[in-house]
Protein backbone atom coordinates (compact mmCIF):
# COMPACT_ATOMS: atom_id res chain seq x y z
CA UNK A 1 0.00 0.00 0.00
CA UNK A 2 1.40 3.40 -0.93
CA UNK A 3 0.67 6.92 0.21
CA UNK A 4 -1.31 7.78 -2.93
CA UNK A 5 -4.15 5.55 -1.72
CA UNK A 6 -4.46 7.30 1.64
CA UNK A 7 -7.00 9.98 2.39
CA UNK A 8 -5.52 13.25 3.61
CA UNK A 9 -7.08 16.37 5.08
CA UNK A 10 -6.02 19.78 3.87
CA UNK A 11 -3.50 21.68 5.95
CA UNK A 12 -6.13 24.11 7.20
CA UNK A 13 -8.56 21.33 8.15
CA UNK A 14 -5.96 19.66 10.37
CA UNK A 15 -4.96 22.98 11.92
CA UNK A 16 -8.61 23.80 12.64
CA UNK A 17 -9.19 20.35 14.22
CA UNK A 18 -6.19 20.77 16.53
CA UNK A 19 -7.03 24.36 17.38
CA UNK A 20 -10.62 23.34 18.15
CA UNK A 21 -9.45 20.50 20.40
CA UNK A 22 -6.76 22.36 22.31
CA UNK A 23 -8.73 25.60 22.36
CA UNK A 24 -11.77 23.82 23.78
CA UNK A 25 -9.62 22.04 26.36
CA UNK A 26 -8.05 25.33 27.38
CA UNK A 27 -11.47 26.95 27.80
CA UNK A 28 -12.53 23.99 29.95
CA UNK A 29 -9.66 24.63 32.36
CA UNK A 30 -10.56 28.30 32.74
CA UNK A 31 -13.39 27.26 35.05
CA UNK A 32 -10.96 25.90 37.66
CA UNK A 33 -8.31 28.60 37.48
CA UNK A 34 -7.54 30.49 40.66
CA UNK A 35 -5.96 33.88 40.99
CA UNK A 36 -3.75 32.42 43.69
CA UNK A 37 -3.05 28.77 42.97
CA UNK A 38 -1.66 26.73 45.87
CA UNK A 39 1.16 24.19 45.59
CA UNK A 40 -0.73 21.22 47.06
CA UNK A 41 -3.64 21.64 44.65
CA UNK A 42 -1.20 22.07 41.76
CA UNK A 43 0.43 18.71 42.59
CA UNK A 44 -2.35 16.45 43.97
CA UNK A 45 -5.63 18.41 44.15
CA UNK A 46 -5.31 18.49 47.97
CA UNK A 47 -5.80 14.68 48.13
CA UNK A 48 -9.55 15.02 47.48
CA UNK A 49 -10.18 13.54 44.01
CA UNK A 50 -13.35 11.44 43.96
CA UNK A 51 -13.98 7.96 42.53
CA UNK A 52 -15.51 8.92 39.16
CA UNK A 53 -12.96 11.59 38.27
CA UNK A 54 -10.11 9.47 39.64
CA UNK A 55 -11.00 6.33 37.67
CA UNK A 56 -11.55 8.35 34.50
CA UNK A 57 -8.26 10.16 34.94
CA UNK A 58 -6.33 6.94 35.53
CA UNK A 59 -7.91 5.27 32.50
CA UNK A 60 -7.38 8.25 30.20
CA UNK A 61 -3.79 8.63 31.36
CA UNK A 62 -2.95 5.03 30.46
CA UNK A 63 -4.89 4.97 27.19
CA UNK A 64 -2.20 6.98 25.50
CA UNK A 65 -0.42 7.09 22.16
CA UNK A 66 1.31 3.78 22.83
CA UNK A 67 -2.09 2.17 23.42
CA UNK A 68 -2.83 2.84 19.76
CA UNK A 69 0.52 2.49 18.09
CA UNK A 70 2.26 -0.15 20.21
CA UNK A 71 -0.89 -2.27 20.59
CA UNK A 72 -1.32 -2.31 16.82
CA UNK A 73 2.40 -3.01 16.37
CA UNK A 74 2.06 -5.94 18.76
CA UNK A 75 -0.87 -7.39 16.83
CA UNK A 76 0.92 -6.88 13.52
CA UNK A 77 4.22 -8.37 14.73
CA UNK A 78 3.10 -11.27 16.92
CA UNK A 79 -0.28 -12.19 15.44
CA UNK A 80 -3.34 -13.45 17.31
CA UNK A 81 -1.83 -13.24 20.80
CA UNK A 82 -0.20 -9.82 20.32
CA UNK A 83 -3.15 -7.62 21.40
CA UNK A 84 -3.69 -9.76 24.52
CA UNK A 85 -0.05 -9.53 25.54
CA UNK A 86 -0.10 -5.74 25.26
CA UNK A 87 -3.54 -4.94 26.66
CA UNK A 88 -3.70 -7.46 29.52
CA UNK A 89 -0.28 -6.78 31.00
CA UNK A 90 -0.79 -3.04 30.57
CA UNK A 91 -4.00 -3.30 32.58
CA UNK A 92 -2.17 -5.22 35.32
CA UNK A 93 0.23 -2.28 35.67
CA UNK A 94 -2.70 -0.37 37.15
CA UNK A 95 -4.03 -3.26 39.22
CA UNK A 96 -0.80 -4.21 40.97
CA UNK A 97 -0.11 -0.75 42.37
CA UNK A 98 -3.31 -1.04 44.45
CA UNK A 99 -2.15 -3.30 47.36
CA UNK A 100 1.16 -1.48 47.65
CA UNK A 101 -0.51 1.86 47.12
CA UNK A 102 -2.66 1.30 50.19
CA UNK A 103 0.55 0.88 52.19
CA UNK A 104 2.09 4.02 50.68
CA UNK A 105 -0.98 6.12 51.57
CA UNK A 106 -1.06 4.68 55.09
CA UNK A 107 2.58 5.60 55.70
CA UNK A 108 2.40 9.06 54.09
CA UNK A 109 -1.21 10.22 53.70
CA UNK A 110 -0.15 13.77 52.75
CA UNK A 111 2.59 12.89 50.26
CA UNK A 112 2.69 14.27 46.72
CA UNK A 113 5.24 11.86 45.26
CA UNK A 114 6.58 8.44 46.15
CA UNK A 115 9.98 10.11 46.37
CA UNK A 116 8.85 12.12 49.41
CA UNK A 117 8.02 8.88 51.20
CA UNK A 118 11.43 7.44 50.32
CA UNK A 119 13.12 10.67 51.48
CA UNK A 120 11.41 10.36 54.85
CA UNK A 121 12.42 6.69 54.99
CA UNK A 122 16.02 6.90 53.80
CA UNK A 123 17.16 10.42 52.92
CA UNK A 124 18.25 12.30 49.82
CA UNK A 125 20.35 9.77 47.91
CA UNK A 126 17.62 7.11 47.70
CA UNK A 127 14.98 9.71 46.98
CA UNK A 128 16.99 11.26 44.14
CA UNK A 129 17.55 7.86 42.53
CA UNK A 130 13.78 7.32 42.48
CA UNK A 131 13.19 10.90 41.30
CA UNK A 132 15.71 10.62 38.46
CA UNK A 133 14.21 7.34 37.26
CA UNK A 134 10.77 9.00 37.26
CA UNK A 135 12.12 12.01 35.39
CA UNK A 136 13.62 9.74 32.74
CA UNK A 137 10.42 7.73 32.41
CA UNK A 138 8.16 10.76 32.11
CA UNK A 139 10.43 12.44 29.54
CA UNK A 140 10.39 9.26 27.43
CA UNK A 141 6.60 9.06 27.80
CA UNK A 142 6.28 12.70 26.73
CA UNK A 143 8.50 12.02 23.74
CA UNK A 144 6.41 8.97 22.79
CA UNK A 145 3.18 10.97 22.81
CA UNK A 146 4.60 13.82 20.77
CA UNK A 147 6.04 11.25 18.34
CA UNK A 148 2.56 9.80 17.92
CA UNK A 149 1.12 13.25 17.20
CA UNK A 150 3.76 13.85 14.56
CA UNK A 151 3.10 10.48 12.90
CA UNK A 152 -0.64 11.11 12.87
CA UNK A 153 -0.39 14.60 11.37
CA UNK A 154 2.18 13.59 8.75
CA UNK A 155 0.04 10.68 7.50
CA UNK A 156 -3.33 12.46 7.50
CA UNK A 157 -2.24 15.87 6.17
CA UNK A 158 0.42 17.63 4.08
CA UNK A 159 1.96 18.96 7.31
CA UNK A 160 5.33 17.58 8.37
CA UNK A 161 6.04 15.24 11.26
CA UNK A 162 7.81 18.06 13.10
CA UNK A 163 4.80 20.38 12.71
CA UNK A 164 2.52 17.83 14.37
CA UNK A 165 4.97 17.38 17.24
CA UNK A 166 5.22 21.13 17.88
CA UNK A 167 1.45 21.78 17.72
CA UNK A 168 0.74 18.94 20.16
CA UNK A 169 3.48 20.05 22.55
CA UNK A 170 2.37 23.67 22.66
CA UNK A 171 -1.31 22.71 22.89
CA UNK A 172 -0.82 20.43 25.92
CA UNK A 173 1.38 22.99 27.65
CA UNK A 174 -1.20 25.71 27.04
CA UNK A 175 -3.97 24.17 29.16
CA UNK A 176 -1.78 22.46 31.79
CA UNK A 177 0.61 25.27 32.70
CA UNK A 178 -1.56 27.25 35.10
CA UNK A 179 -3.49 24.69 37.17
CA UNK A 180 -1.18 21.66 36.84
CA UNK A 181 -2.61 18.38 38.10
CA UNK A 182 -6.08 19.85 38.63
CA UNK A 183 -6.26 20.73 34.92
CA UNK A 184 -4.94 17.29 33.97
CA UNK A 185 -7.58 15.46 36.02
CA UNK A 186 -10.46 17.62 34.80
CA UNK A 187 -9.54 17.32 31.12
CA UNK A 188 -8.88 13.57 31.53
CA UNK A 189 -12.53 13.06 32.43
CA UNK A 190 -13.79 14.96 29.38
CA UNK A 191 -11.22 13.30 27.11
CA UNK A 192 -12.16 9.81 28.32
CA UNK A 193 -15.87 10.39 27.66
CA UNK A 194 -15.04 11.49 24.12
CA UNK A 195 -12.48 8.72 23.69
CA UNK A 196 -14.90 5.97 24.68
CA UNK A 197 -17.71 7.37 22.56
CA UNK A 198 -15.48 7.53 19.48
CA UNK A 199 -13.69 4.21 20.13
CA UNK A 200 -17.01 2.36 20.32
CA UNK A 201 -17.67 3.51 16.76
CA UNK A 202 -14.18 3.61 15.23
CA UNK A 203 -12.84 0.17 16.19
CA UNK A 204 -15.84 -1.84 14.83
CA UNK A 205 -15.99 0.46 11.78
CA UNK A 206 -12.38 -0.29 10.81
CA UNK A 207 -12.86 -3.98 11.58
CA UNK A 208 -15.91 -4.40 9.34
CA UNK A 209 -14.60 -2.08 6.60
CA UNK A 210 -11.63 -4.42 6.30
CA UNK A 211 -13.93 -7.39 5.87
CA UNK A 212 -14.98 -8.33 9.39
CA UNK A 213 -14.66 -11.79 10.96
CA UNK A 214 -14.90 -13.60 7.61
CA UNK A 215 -11.91 -11.75 6.16
CA UNK A 216 -10.00 -12.14 9.40
CA UNK A 217 -10.42 -15.93 9.41
CA UNK A 218 -9.58 -16.17 5.69
CA UNK A 219 -6.43 -14.11 6.21
CA UNK A 220 -5.10 -16.38 8.93
CA UNK A 221 -3.50 -18.44 6.16
CA UNK A 222 -1.13 -15.51 5.57
CA UNK A 223 0.28 -15.79 9.10
CA UNK A 224 3.35 -17.74 10.05
CA UNK A 225 2.82 -20.71 12.39
CA UNK A 226 4.10 -18.62 15.32
CA UNK A 227 1.76 -15.70 14.51
CA UNK A 228 -1.23 -18.03 14.20
CA UNK A 229 -0.50 -19.74 17.51
CA UNK A 230 -2.31 -18.13 20.46
CA UNK A 231 0.34 -19.59 22.77
CA UNK A 232 3.26 -18.61 20.56
CA UNK A 233 6.56 -18.89 22.46
CA UNK A 234 8.00 -16.17 20.22
CA UNK A 235 5.24 -13.77 21.32
CA UNK A 236 5.51 -14.81 24.96
CA UNK A 237 9.28 -14.51 25.24
CA UNK A 238 9.72 -11.37 23.12
CA UNK A 239 6.63 -9.44 24.18
CA UNK A 240 4.39 -11.06 26.78
CA UNK A 241 7.05 -11.97 29.32
CA UNK A 242 8.98 -8.64 29.09
CA UNK A 243 5.71 -6.74 29.52
CA UNK A 244 4.67 -8.97 32.41
CA UNK A 245 8.04 -8.26 34.03
CA UNK A 246 7.48 -4.54 33.47
CA UNK A 247 4.10 -4.60 35.28
CA UNK A 248 5.46 -3.91 38.75
CA UNK A 249 8.22 -1.68 37.38
CA UNK A 250 5.74 0.70 35.79
CA UNK A 251 3.40 0.52 38.78
CA UNK A 252 6.16 1.52 41.20
CA UNK A 253 8.32 3.67 38.96
CA UNK A 254 5.75 5.80 37.16
CA UNK A 255 4.86 9.06 38.89
CA UNK A 256 1.64 9.49 36.88
CA UNK A 257 0.23 6.47 38.74
CA UNK A 258 1.55 7.34 42.19
CA UNK A 259 0.43 10.96 41.76
CA UNK A 260 -3.16 9.78 41.31
CA UNK A 261 -2.69 7.36 44.18
CA UNK A 262 -1.90 10.26 46.50
CA UNK A 263 -4.59 12.50 44.96
CA UNK A 264 -7.59 10.14 45.16
CA UNK A 265 -9.68 10.19 48.32
CA UNK A 266 -8.26 7.33 50.41
CA UNK A 267 -11.64 5.58 50.69
CA UNK A 268 -11.90 5.38 46.89
CA UNK A 269 -8.51 3.88 46.04
CA UNK A 270 -9.74 0.31 45.48
CA UNK A 271 -12.71 1.01 43.16
CA UNK A 272 -10.69 3.64 41.29
CA UNK A 273 -7.88 1.27 40.39
CA UNK A 274 -10.14 -1.71 39.65
CA UNK A 275 -12.33 0.34 37.30
CA UNK A 276 -9.32 1.78 35.48
CA UNK A 277 -7.86 -1.72 35.05
CA UNK A 278 -10.98 -3.07 33.31
CA UNK A 279 -11.50 0.04 31.18
CA UNK A 280 -7.94 0.15 29.94
CA UNK A 281 -7.73 -3.55 29.08
CA UNK A 282 -10.98 -3.64 27.13
CA UNK A 283 -10.23 -0.64 24.92
CA UNK A 284 -6.57 -1.41 24.23
CA UNK A 285 -7.10 -5.05 23.26
CA UNK A 286 -9.67 -3.79 20.75
CA UNK A 287 -7.17 -1.34 19.29
CA UNK A 288 -4.59 -4.11 18.93
CA UNK A 289 -7.02 -6.06 16.74
CA UNK A 290 -6.58 -3.41 14.02
CA UNK A 291 -2.92 -4.36 13.76
CA UNK A 292 -3.86 -8.04 13.54
CA UNK A 293 -6.28 -7.28 10.71
CA UNK A 294 -3.55 -5.42 8.83
CA UNK A 295 -1.33 -8.47 9.20
CA UNK A 296 -3.96 -10.88 7.87
CA UNK A 297 -4.55 -8.66 4.82
CA UNK A 298 -0.83 -8.41 4.07
CA UNK A 299 -0.69 -4.62 4.43
CA UNK A 300 2.77 -3.09 4.70
CA UNK A 301 3.29 -0.13 7.07
CA UNK A 302 3.71 3.16 5.24
CA UNK A 303 7.41 3.95 4.66
CA UNK A 304 8.26 0.87 6.73
CA UNK A 305 7.40 2.79 9.94
CA UNK A 306 5.23 0.84 12.39
CA UNK A 307 4.10 4.13 13.97
CA UNK A 308 2.18 4.85 10.75
CA UNK A 309 0.15 1.62 10.85
CA UNK A 310 -2.95 2.81 12.75
CA UNK A 311 -3.33 6.17 10.90
CA UNK A 312 -2.74 4.30 7.64
CA UNK A 313 -5.49 1.77 8.34
CA UNK A 314 -8.05 4.38 9.35
CA UNK A 315 -7.17 6.63 6.41
CA UNK A 316 -7.50 3.74 3.97
CA UNK A 317 -10.76 2.19 5.16
CA UNK A 318 -12.96 4.91 6.71
CA UNK A 319 -14.85 7.91 5.28
CA UNK A 320 -13.65 11.48 6.09
CA UNK A 321 -16.05 12.04 9.00
CA UNK A 322 -14.79 8.92 10.78
CA UNK A 323 -11.20 9.86 10.01
CA UNK A 324 -11.75 13.24 11.65
CA UNK A 325 -13.26 11.51 14.70
CA UNK A 326 -10.27 9.17 14.83
CA UNK A 327 -7.93 12.14 14.60
CA UNK A 328 -9.55 13.71 17.67
CA UNK A 329 -9.52 10.31 19.40
CA UNK A 330 -5.74 9.92 19.11
CA UNK A 331 -4.99 13.56 19.87
CA UNK A 332 -7.16 13.31 22.99
CA UNK A 333 -5.55 10.08 24.17
CA UNK A 334 -1.99 11.27 23.74
CA UNK A 335 -2.79 14.67 25.26
CA UNK A 336 -4.36 13.09 28.36
CA UNK A 337 -1.10 11.26 29.01
CA UNK A 338 1.19 14.11 28.00
CA UNK A 339 -0.50 16.49 30.45
CA UNK A 340 -0.14 13.81 33.15
CA UNK A 341 3.57 13.54 32.34
CA UNK A 342 3.95 17.31 32.66
CA UNK A 343 2.11 17.25 35.99
CA UNK A 344 4.27 14.35 37.19
CA UNK A 345 7.50 16.05 36.16
CA UNK A 346 6.49 19.30 37.82
CA UNK A 347 5.57 17.49 41.07
CA UNK A 348 8.93 15.68 41.13
CA UNK A 349 10.86 18.92 40.65
CA UNK A 350 8.66 20.80 43.13
CA UNK A 351 8.61 18.25 45.95
CA UNK A 352 11.57 15.92 45.45
CA UNK A 353 14.20 18.25 44.02
CA UNK A 354 13.27 21.72 45.31
CA UNK A 355 11.19 20.99 48.42
CA UNK A 356 13.32 18.26 50.01
CA UNK A 357 16.81 18.98 48.68
CA UNK A 358 17.25 22.60 47.60
CA UNK A 359 14.93 24.23 50.16
CA UNK A 360 15.62 21.40 52.66
CA UNK A 361 12.11 21.40 54.10
CA UNK A 362 11.74 25.21 54.14
CA UNK A 363 9.99 25.46 50.81
CA UNK A 364 8.12 28.58 49.73
CA UNK A 365 4.84 27.43 48.08
CA UNK A 366 4.92 30.35 45.64
CA UNK A 367 8.42 29.50 44.55
CA UNK A 368 7.37 25.86 44.24
CA UNK A 369 4.69 26.88 41.74
CA UNK A 370 7.28 28.77 39.72
CA UNK A 371 9.54 25.70 39.73
CA UNK A 372 6.63 23.52 38.60
CA UNK A 373 5.64 25.78 35.70
CA UNK A 374 9.22 26.24 34.52
CA UNK A 375 9.60 22.45 34.62
CA UNK A 376 6.60 22.06 32.34
CA UNK A 377 8.02 24.51 29.81
CA UNK A 378 11.48 22.92 29.77
CA UNK A 379 10.04 19.38 29.65
CA UNK A 380 7.84 20.29 26.68
CA UNK A 381 10.86 21.63 24.80
CA UNK A 382 12.89 18.49 25.57
CA UNK A 383 9.99 16.23 24.57
CA UNK A 384 9.60 18.05 21.24
CA UNK A 385 13.32 17.79 20.46
CA UNK A 386 13.51 14.09 21.34
CA UNK A 387 10.30 13.31 19.45
CA UNK A 388 11.89 14.69 16.27
CA UNK A 389 14.14 11.59 16.24
CA UNK A 390 11.03 9.42 15.59
CA UNK A 391 12.24 6.44 17.65
CA UNK A 392 10.39 3.10 17.83
CA UNK A 393 7.69 3.40 20.52
CA UNK A 394 7.56 -0.27 21.51
CA UNK A 395 11.34 -0.50 21.98
CA UNK A 396 11.38 2.61 24.19
CA UNK A 397 8.57 1.26 26.38
CA UNK A 398 10.30 -2.06 26.99
CA UNK A 399 13.61 -0.35 27.75
CA UNK A 400 12.34 2.08 30.40
CA UNK A 401 10.13 -0.58 31.97
CA UNK A 402 13.08 -2.92 32.33
CA UNK A 403 15.29 -0.19 33.75
CA UNK A 404 12.66 0.59 36.39
CA UNK A 405 12.86 -3.03 37.50
CA UNK A 406 15.99 -2.14 39.46
CA UNK A 407 14.03 -0.03 41.96
CA UNK A 408 10.98 -2.25 42.55
CA UNK A 409 12.18 -4.50 45.37
CA UNK A 410 14.12 -1.78 47.26
CA UNK A 411 11.07 0.54 47.21
CA UNK A 412 8.56 -2.11 48.33
CA UNK A 413 10.92 -3.60 50.92
CA UNK A 414 11.60 -0.14 52.35
CA UNK A 415 7.89 0.28 53.05
CA UNK A 416 7.43 -3.07 54.82
CA UNK A 417 10.82 -4.07 56.30
CA UNK A 418 12.38 -1.91 59.01
CA UNK A 419 15.90 -3.25 58.41
CA UNK A 420 16.38 -1.80 54.91
CA UNK A 421 18.99 0.96 55.13
CA UNK A 422 19.74 3.90 52.87
CA UNK A 423 23.01 2.24 51.84
CA UNK A 424 21.19 -0.99 50.97
CA UNK A 425 18.63 0.89 48.86
CA UNK A 426 21.16 3.01 46.97
CA UNK A 427 23.73 0.29 46.39
CA UNK A 428 21.22 -2.32 45.26
CA UNK A 429 19.69 0.00 42.66
CA UNK A 430 23.04 1.12 41.25
CA UNK A 431 24.42 -2.42 41.05
CA UNK A 432 21.20 -3.67 39.45
CA UNK A 433 21.31 -0.92 36.82
CA UNK A 434 24.88 -1.90 35.90
CA UNK A 435 23.87 -5.57 35.70
CA UNK A 436 20.85 -4.65 33.57
CA UNK A 437 22.96 -2.66 31.11
CA UNK A 438 25.58 -5.44 30.97
CA UNK A 439 22.88 -7.92 29.93
CA UNK A 440 20.80 -5.58 27.77
CA UNK A 441 23.71 -4.24 25.71
CA UNK A 442 25.77 -7.45 25.95
CA UNK A 443 28.81 -5.83 27.54
CA UNK A 444 29.77 -9.37 28.53
CA UNK A 445 29.46 -12.47 26.34
CA UNK A 446 26.33 -14.36 27.35
CA UNK A 447 28.02 -17.74 27.06
CA UNK A 448 29.45 -20.35 29.40
CA UNK A 449 29.65 -19.52 33.09
CA UNK A 450 28.83 -15.84 32.45
CA UNK A 451 25.57 -16.65 30.69
CA UNK A 452 24.71 -19.17 33.39
CA UNK A 453 25.33 -16.56 36.10
CA UNK A 454 22.99 -14.07 34.45
CA UNK A 455 20.33 -16.74 34.02
CA UNK A 456 20.60 -17.54 37.72
CA UNK A 457 20.09 -13.85 38.57
CA UNK A 458 17.17 -13.76 36.14
CA UNK A 459 15.63 -16.83 37.78
CA UNK A 460 15.82 -15.07 41.15
CA UNK A 461 14.22 -12.05 39.51
CA UNK A 462 11.35 -14.14 38.15
CA UNK A 463 10.73 -15.63 41.58
CA UNK A 464 10.75 -12.17 43.18
CA UNK A 465 8.20 -10.78 40.71
CA UNK A 466 5.74 -13.59 41.41
CA UNK A 467 6.44 -13.38 45.15
CA UNK A 468 5.73 -9.63 45.27
CA UNK A 469 2.54 -9.91 43.23
CA UNK A 470 1.14 -12.69 45.41
CA UNK A 471 2.36 -10.98 48.59
CA UNK A 472 0.48 -7.81 47.66
CA UNK A 473 -2.87 -9.61 47.65
CA UNK A 474 -2.44 -12.75 49.78
CA UNK A 475 0.29 -11.97 52.31
CA UNK A 476 3.86 -12.99 53.11
CA UNK A 477 3.52 -16.78 53.41
CA UNK A 478 1.66 -17.17 50.12
CA UNK A 479 4.08 -14.77 48.44
CA UNK A 480 7.15 -16.67 49.66
CA UNK A 481 5.77 -20.02 48.51
CA UNK A 482 4.75 -18.69 45.10
CA UNK A 483 8.15 -17.05 44.66
CA UNK A 484 9.98 -20.25 45.55
CA UNK A 485 7.95 -22.28 43.05
CA UNK A 486 8.56 -19.68 40.33
CA UNK A 487 12.30 -19.66 41.08
CA UNK A 488 12.59 -23.45 40.82
CA UNK A 489 10.55 -23.46 37.60
CA UNK A 490 12.83 -20.81 36.11
CA UNK A 491 15.92 -22.81 37.02
CA UNK A 492 14.50 -25.90 35.33
CA UNK A 493 13.04 -24.38 32.17
CA UNK A 494 15.00 -21.14 31.58
CA UNK A 495 18.58 -22.22 32.13
CA UNK A 496 20.48 -22.57 28.88
CA UNK A 497 18.14 -20.67 26.56
CA UNK A 498 17.01 -17.50 28.36
CA UNK A 499 20.27 -15.81 27.28
CA UNK A 500 18.92 -15.80 23.74
CA UNK A 501 16.16 -13.34 24.76
CA UNK A 502 18.15 -10.28 25.72
CA UNK A 503 15.32 -7.95 26.77
CA UNK A 504 13.71 -10.51 29.06
CA UNK A 505 17.06 -11.62 30.51
CA UNK A 506 18.09 -8.04 31.28
CA UNK A 507 14.73 -7.17 32.84
CA UNK A 508 14.75 -10.17 35.17
CA UNK A 509 18.42 -9.60 36.00
CA UNK A 510 17.59 -6.11 37.28
CA UNK A 511 15.02 -7.55 39.70
CA UNK A 512 17.23 -10.40 40.87
CA UNK A 513 20.35 -8.30 41.38
CA UNK A 514 18.64 -5.51 43.31
CA UNK A 515 16.92 -8.07 45.55
CA UNK A 516 20.10 -9.98 46.38
CA UNK A 517 22.13 -6.87 47.20
CA UNK A 518 19.33 -5.19 49.15
CA UNK A 519 18.58 -8.28 51.27
CA UNK A 520 22.25 -9.04 51.95
CA UNK A 521 23.07 -5.50 53.06
CA UNK A 522 19.88 -5.17 55.12
CA UNK A 523 20.54 -8.41 56.99
CA UNK A 524 24.05 -7.17 57.77
CA UNK A 525 22.69 -3.88 59.10
CA UNK A 526 21.66 -3.27 62.69
CA UNK A 527 19.44 -0.37 61.69
CA UNK A 528 15.75 -0.40 62.61
CA UNK A 529 13.23 2.17 61.41
CA UNK A 530 10.05 3.48 63.04
CA UNK A 531 7.50 3.76 60.22
CA UNK A 532 5.36 6.16 62.27
CA UNK A 533 7.98 8.83 61.61
CA UNK A 534 7.13 9.03 57.91
CA UNK A 535 3.72 10.68 58.35
CA UNK A 536 5.31 13.31 60.58
CA UNK A 537 8.01 14.08 58.04
CA UNK A 538 5.79 14.36 54.95
CA UNK A 539 3.18 17.11 54.95
CA UNK A 540 1.31 19.67 52.89
CA UNK A 541 3.29 22.72 51.81
CA UNK A 542 0.48 25.29 52.06
CA UNK A 543 -0.78 24.18 55.48
CA UNK A 544 1.38 26.54 57.51
CA UNK A 545 0.28 29.62 55.57
CA UNK A 546 -3.38 28.60 55.78
CA UNK A 547 -3.37 27.72 59.49
CA UNK A 548 -5.24 30.26 61.67
CA UNK A 549 -3.47 31.91 64.59
CA UNK A 550 -5.05 30.79 67.86
CA UNK A 551 -3.41 33.01 70.48
CA UNK A 552 -3.47 36.75 71.09
CA UNK A 553 0.24 37.18 70.52
CA UNK A 554 0.99 35.16 67.41
CA UNK A 555 4.27 33.39 67.17
CA UNK A 556 6.41 33.32 64.07
CA UNK A 557 4.90 30.68 61.77
CA UNK A 558 6.82 27.54 60.95
CA UNK A 559 8.38 27.33 57.49
CA UNK A 560 5.83 26.25 54.91
CA UNK A 561 7.59 23.04 53.99
CA UNK A 562 7.57 21.89 57.62
CA UNK A 563 3.88 22.21 58.26
CA UNK A 564 3.54 18.72 59.65
CA UNK A 565 7.11 18.08 60.69
CA UNK A 566 8.06 17.98 64.37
Amino acid sequence: MNSSSLYQFSTWTVILLMVAFYGGTYLLTLGIRKKKEDADAFMVSNHRVGFGIGAASMTATWIWAASFYAAATSGYTYGVSGPIHYGLWGALMILFIYPFGRRFRKLAPNAHTLGELIHARHGSSSQLILALSNLLGSIISLMVNFTAAGALVSVLSPLSFQAGVIIAGVGVLLYTLWSGFRASVLTDFAQLVALMAIAVVIIPAVFFSMGGPTELVAGLDNLTPEQADFFSMDAILNQGAPFFVAVLAYAIGNQTISQRLFAVNEDHIKPTFLTATVGYGAIVIGLGMIGLMALTLGIEPLNGDMNNLIPQMVSSYLPPVFIAAFFILVIGSLSSTADSDLSALSAIMMADVYGKNIARGKADPRRMLLVGRLTMIVATMIGIVFASFSLDILVMLVFVGALWGAIVFPVIASCFWSRVSNAAFTTSVLVAMVAFCAARFEWLPMTGITGLGFELLASIGGGIIIALMVFGFLGRVAGALAGLVAFVAMLIFATGFLREYTVLLASLTAYGTSTLVCVAMSLASRERFDFDCIAERVGNYDAAEAAPVADEHPRKPAPAGLATQR
